[in-house]
């Protein structure tokens, strides 16, 4: 069998690699005499102070290069493939996944289900365990890899199974044990469903979950996406008012127990949930540092008080002579708190009119209201003749990571030319919110 050999595709300057004229385009065949086989073997390998590096040139010649270094110093190169080896698919047929729930016909990119481990700790993603074999399972614990994201969904072994229509969903659950008793920081993930796992059974995951403290650092509760597109799925119903007030009422309790028995919060409720249950945001305190903010915990709260803090301590003046007319599209559920911030900007500057939009998931079904699932479709529809003044501001997460496209393959310059408008895209951070709206 061939060795894997591993295309070099960017040298960061100034780094041990850049010295000793390695190059984009170079291969890196082993360290230590080692055949990397993906990501956690390289940086595995790389961690010691001492290297021998084999590096084949685009012309065949072989390298042999010693290196010293500090140890875990990076070597300063990324690879074509980031993994540095295939990416595993999803096995389950989860209830919930929202991947079953697209339209037919998009980009085939989307339809892949990753169930990838590696990518719990290179992305943040969450992962079932039931793809994990159990050399996976030890290579974690022998590289002390950390943290790992779970998704768990329930710790009832049989429910397990039915959720994830995996039979062996529940045993895999072990995995999570072998993980504690090494002692590998984890979180968690509960994709909640009505009727499902939802009263007694989230009672009872929490419980069980509260036991791998404090290893498991943190578990979000998130509520089931559900799409237009469930013709023959497993029928699950949207949460009501009634239902977000007794979840929260749930993950607040448990909230108090834990912090008064490992000072953590542990349990979180996403933002959703407050939102649908007509509730505060719970204080900047709540969050334990917004452990779970990839998953939609706090994200609201964080960037009302990042705005804030810019506001009040603005460096440079925004023009306040001639009037100036802005407008900001985003999906229904974070609209109310940008309208907040909005207003908060033009109580403060008041030749600023800036309007904020929120835009109908038609694409999906008016069930989905983050503004990451928003299309330029249904952006170019529904804001097609509205006053937008001088620029339009969208945030970043309405575009593909590095590109200029939306989901459903609209580009960013096609919907500048729709609606005949400046966009301005604009990072998460309320820093570059109150920036693209005043200047």
């Amino acid at each position: 069998m061939k060795k894997k050999q591993h295309r070099i595709d960017r040298v960061e300057p100034g780094s041990i690699a850049e010295e000793l004229e390695i190059e984009p385009g170079d291969l890196l065949l082993s360290i230590n005499g080692e055949e990397i086989g993906d990501v956690f073997d390289y940086h595995y390998l790389t961690n010691d102070d001492f290297l021998e590096v084999l590096i084949e040139k685009p012309d065949g010649e072989q390298w042999e290069l010693e290196i010293e270094k500090d140890y875990q110093e990076d070597l300063g190169i990324s690879f074509e493939n980031g993994l540095m080896d295939d990416y595993k698919s999803c096995h389950n047929k989860c209830i919930f996944c929202f991947i079953d729930q697209m339209p037919k016909g998009m980009r085939e990119t989307l339809y892949f289900k990753d169930d990838d481990s590696r990518l719990s700790f290179l992305q943040g993603n969450y992962v079932t365990l039931t793809n994990m074999k159990d050399k996976d399972l030890q290579r974690i614990i022998d590289y002390k890899l950390a943290p790992i994201n779970i998704s768990v969904q329930t710790t009832n072994p049989s429910l397990r199974c039915k959720m994830l229509n995996n039979r062996f969903a529940g045993e895999a659950l072990k995995k999570i044990d072998k993980l504690y008793e090494a002692g590998i920081e984890m979180n968690g993930q509960i994709v909640l469903c009505k009727g499902v796992n939802d009263g007694a059974e989230l009672e009872r995951s929490i419980r069980d979950l509260t036991k791998y403290l404090p290893y498991m650092e943190s578990v979000s509760v998130v509520p089931v996406g559900l799409s237009k597109y469930r013709e023959g799925l497993y029928p699950l119903e949207p949460f009501t008012k009634e239902d977000a007030k007794e979840v929260l009422d749930t993950i607040h309790k448990w909230q108090q127990v834990c912090l008064e028995s490992h000072g953590t919060h542990f349990i979180h409720a996403s933002d959703e949930w407050y939102l649908l249950a007509d509730r505060e945001l719970p204080e900047e305190d709540n969050y334990d540092g917004y452990i779970q903010l990839e998953n939609g915990v706090g994200m609201i709260r964080l960037l009302l008080e990042e705005f804030r803090t810019a506001l009040e301590g603005l460096q440079r003046k925004p023009d306040t002579g001639r009037p100036h007319k802005r407008s900001l599209a985003t999906g229904y559920l974070a609209a109310p708190f940008l309208k907040q911030l909005a207003e908060a900007c033009m109580s403060r500057f008041p030749n600023y009119d800036i309007r904020v939009y929120p835009v109908r998931n038609d694409f999906f079904g008016e069930r989905i209201t983050v503004s990451g699932l928003l299309t330029g479709q249904d952006l170019k529809a529904q804001l097609s003749g509205v006053e937008l003044g001088e620029k339009l501001l969208l945030p970043c997460n309405l575009l593909r990571s590095g590109e200029e496209v939306f989901l459903d393959d609209m580009t960013l310059s096609e919907l500048k030319t729709a609606l005949q408008v400046d966009i301005d895209i604009v990072k998460s951070s309320g820093q570059d919110l109150l920036e693209a709206m005043i200047f």
